[in-house]
């Protein structure tokens, strides 16, 4: 599947819960200014394409500098995955912090399927 990029209106939609059909999202918040986040930028690229079910999402916290803390999450990129039910508070998990980071993408693509599969 194609990853969108998320607007802060988009974001805030989305947290609310604010839809108009259920579904799950994966999204990553990344920087412009963080090389590990373009480095994973191909690795989350092909991940999409596997899962045909779920919209994938790219949001810059530069757009939001308040993001992090209102998510309570320290740095980028993080992934994260939100449910969405209309009518219903969205839930929304953060994928942990690698016990080895990948020196050039922080997450691997295992680490990503992983969490997807854990968490959907």
């Amino acid at each position: 599947m194609k990853i969108e990029r998320l607007s802060r209106g988009a974001l805030t939609k989305l947290l609310r819960g604010d839809v108009l059909e259920d579904g799950t999202c994966v999204i990553k918040f990344y920087s412009n200014n963080c090389h590990l986040c373009h480095a994973l930028q191909t690795t989350y690229e092909e991940i999409a394409k596997e899962y045909k079910d779920i919209h994938f999402f790219a949001f810059n916290v530069g757009d939001n500098p308040r993001i992090p803390k209102t998510l309570e999450f320290k740095g980028v990129p993080t992934i994260s995955m939100l449910k969405i039910k209309k009518g219903a508070k969205p839930t929304l998990k953060k994928m942990a912090e690698p016990s080895k980071p990948d020196k050039k993408t922080w997450y691997t693509a295992t680490d990503i399927k992983q969490f997807i599969e854990k968490e959907k």
